[in-house]
Parts: structure tokens; C-alpha cells; sequence
């Protein structure tokens, strides 16, 4: 089993003029202090003008400060918004590129689309084709950073000519690439894609047991066509964090930010939003004791329920499991206390023997990653010679074509 911490940049209301800045540098020491403790990767999502649940719109920026401050953590695009209107293609591939070489290889490069009227209406892009636009532009990236030249597209959701796009990353053929998933058919569309699948989503180990049977089916079957130029079978689900070795005061200073994170995203997607004028976390205040269903909170609690919970998940075949710790109005202090607890109380058993059994996953699937990048089109190359000439100007270009 593997872990990692994600980030929203939660701030609900009210905020001060320090808000954001003390939010943030309050992340970059937790994300240093699990680099410190061997958590494997720090997730950091990109979306945009959604007040309160996530000011983490510029997560390329926020990535490389961890990558920097940070000796052996990964990295994560958890995800990327990779539609053409949100971002280029080719600035995607150069940001993924960059930013892998600069931490030296521990980029992970998850591809998401938005879910919100205030995200997709803001960028002028129609919800019906979203997922569409989504997997052309991310199977042109993987083409950007692996290609020299990059050929040219034209394609739905946008063309370009032949360009080299630069920096080619560190890791080749280049990081591994994730599809943000909410349900079992977002999962089938990670594994047939040869994409590793990041849960974004609460679910019991029933139901997890149910995605990775599918998802590794998948994986193993021929409807598995690489969307980029590697499979990354991996399956990661998220789950809440907040230990204490007394139950109920985990559940103390973790449950509302659980709560609240669940609340925020269902409300940005279901109500009317006036923008800049969110009253979030007042709402969920006052449904809190009385409309709101009960909760479960798995991974809330005391260190010994949090290994069971971790072991009925590695039974069911789930690769890693994602801590939302900064949620709501949960305190710094208590998520470096309960990352302390984590590293000293549960992770070691996890820990122990892990690359072994990583090696019989990997030497069980190669057979079938193998057959997969076999089916999978590639992107013709271009000889030298009919690589296009770029002028530098309409009258050389004019000369040059005369006869």
C-alpha cells in the first residue's frame, strides 16, 4: 500500500487578509513534514472560482514549491484541467515536463475535466462534450512529451502545427498518467484508457473491492488501449485523516472538515452561486445537527481502527489510499499530529515488504501492459525532410514558393 496527501486549499468563510498565505504555507510544511515521515505523494487539484472548497487554481505553481521543498515525495497533478480551454495542450506538457525535471522525476500527471457550472461555463465549455475534450487533449500531451517533433493536430477541442514542445520531462517515456474518477464507469474509462484510476470519492471496502475487480479486469482484457505511451495500473481512493490515540477526539477535530468537504462540492454543483458572495461553511453550519444524513468517517479515529480500515482496503486490491486532511476548518496542528501518529504508529506494518509485493503486481501485468501498447496507434513521426519550414516572414515564405 502506498499513501498520499491531497489538497483542496480548503478556506471556508470568513477570511482575513493573511488567509490564503497562511493557508498555504501551512500546506507546504505538512506536505515537508510527510516527505520527512516517507508518505509516498502529495496530491494538489486544479479548480477554479470555487470560493471556500478550493483555492488551489494555480497547482503547477503550488507543486513545484513542494518539489522543491521536498527530498523524496511525489508530486501530483491530482489533476490537471486538461481541456483546451482551461489550458493549452502544449503549455499542459510543458508545466508536466518541467515540473518533472525539476523535482528529478517524481511527477504524477492526473488528467481531470471540472464538474461545476462556475468552472465550465466560465471557460465556455459545454458540458455534454467535457469528457471528450478531455481525452483528446490528454492523449495529445502524452504525444507533446514524447514526441520530437510534435507532428500537429486537428482535432475537436483544438489544432496547432508542428512545434517541438520543450522540456521533454525526466521520466520517459514521461510521468504516469491518472484519470480522476467518482464512480464505477469513470473507473472503466481509467482502465480502458491503460490510466491509473484516482477515486475521488468515499467508499466501504465492498464497494472498493467492486472497482479494482473491474478495474484490473480491464486492465487485463483487450479493450485496455493505452491512451498515453505507458499503462499506469494503479487504483487510489481518498479517504478522511484525522488520528488521535483517543477515538473521540479524532473524530473531534476531523469530522466537520470531512463533513464539510462533502457538503461543498454536492452544494457548488447543485445550487445557485452568486460569485464571490459564498456562504458555505454558514450553510453548513446550520445543517450540521439537522438535515445533514450521518456521516461515516473512515480513516477518522484512533491509529489501530485506522490500520484496519487501511488492511480491508489492501485486501480488496487497492494501491493507495489518499489523505484528505486539510478539509473545512481543520487545524494545522492536529494534521502534523495526526501525520506524526500515521508515521509512528500504523504506517511501518504497510510499509514492511511492500516493493516485494509491488514486483509480483508488476511481473503479473506485464504481459498484459505489454499486449495493450501493442493495440495502441501511435501518432505517425515525420521524416526530416517533411518537417514544415517555419518563415520568418510572409515574404520568405512567398519567395520560397514562387516557382
Amino acid at each position: 500500500m502506498r499513501f498520499g496527501v491531497f489538497y483542496e486549499l480548503q478556506l471556508p468563510k470568513p477570511w482575513d487578509e493573511q488567509a490564503e498565505h497562511r493557508l498555504i504555507e501551512e500546506a507546504i510544511e505538512q506536505v515537508q513534514l510527510a516527505d520527512r515521515l516517507g508518505i509516498d505523494n502529495a496530491w494538489a487539484v486544479e479548480h477554479h472560482f470555487l470560493d471556500e472548497y478550493s483555492h488551489c487554481s494555480a497547482s503547477d505553481v503550488f507543486l513545484t514549491a513542494l518539489a522543491a521543498k521536498t527530498e523524496q515525495i511525489r508530486v501530483g497533478f491530482g489533476i490537471r484541467q486538461v481541456i483546451p480551454n482551461y489550458n493549452h495542450p502544449s503549455r499542459t506538457a510543458e508545466s508536466v515536463a518541467m515540473l518533472d525535471l525539476i523535482s528529478n522525476g517524481r511527477v504524477e500527471f492526473g488528467i481531470g475535466e471540472g464538474a461545476t457550472r462556475l468552472e465550465l461555463h466560465g471557460y465556455g465549455i459545454p458540458t455534454k462534450n467535457k469528457r471528450a475534450l478531455s481525452l483528446e487533449a490528454a492523449e495529445q500531451i502524452a504525444n507533446m512529451m514524447v514526441m520530437d517533433p510534435y507532428p500537429g493536430f486537428e482535432g475537436q477541442g483544438f489544432s496547432m502545427p508542428c512545434r517541438n514542445v520543450l522540456p521533454k520531462p525526466y521520466q520517459k517515456p514521461h510521468p504516469p498518467m491518472w484519470l480522476a474518477c467518482t464512480n464505477r464507469k469513470t473507473i472503466e474509462v481509467a482502465a480502458r484508457n491503460g490510466l491509473g484510476a484516482l477515486a475521488f470519492t468515499f467508499v466501504d471496502p465492498e464497494e472498493a473491492k467492486t472497482w479494482a475487480d473491474t478495474y484490473y479486469s480491464i486492465i487485463k482484457s483487450e479493450q485496455c488501449v493505452p491512451l498515453g505511451h505507458a499503462v499506469n495500473a494503479n487504483l487510489a481512493v481518498v479517504a478522511g485523516f484525522s488520528l488521535h490515540e483517543d477515538a473521540e477526539e479524532g473524530r473531534r477535530r476531523g469530522e466537520d472538515g470531512f463533513a464539510f468537504f462533502r457538503y461543498a462540492i454536492n452544494a457548488l454543483v447543485a445550487n445557485d452561486i452568486k460569485p464571490g458572495r459564498t456562504t458555505l461553511w454558514e450553510e453548513y453550519e446550520a445543517l450540521r445537527d439537522r438535515d445533514l444524513p450521518t456521516i461515516a468517517a473512515p480513516g477518522i479515529g484512533t491509529p489501530e481502527e485506522f490500520g484496519t480500515f487501511i488492511r480491508e482496503f489492501q485486501e480488496v486490491g487497492v494501491d493507495q489510499i489518499i489523505f484528505l486532511q486539510q478539509g473545512g476548518k481543520n487545524r494545522h496542528e492536529h494534521i502534523c499530529e495526526s501525520l506524526e501518529l500515521f508515521g509512528r504508529a500504523v504506517m511501518p506494518e504497510f510499509v514492511e515488504g511492500r516493493e516485494e509485493r509491488e514486483a509480483r503486481k508488476a511481473a503479473e501485468l506485464a504481459p498484459y501492459i505489454e499486449a495493450a501498447l501493442q493495440r495502441k496507434q501511435k501518432m505517425a513521426t515525420l521524416a526530416d525532410d517533411d518537417i514544415p519550414v517555419v518563415f520568418a516572414s510572409r515574404e520568405r515564405e512567398a519567395f520560397y514558393h514562387k516557382d
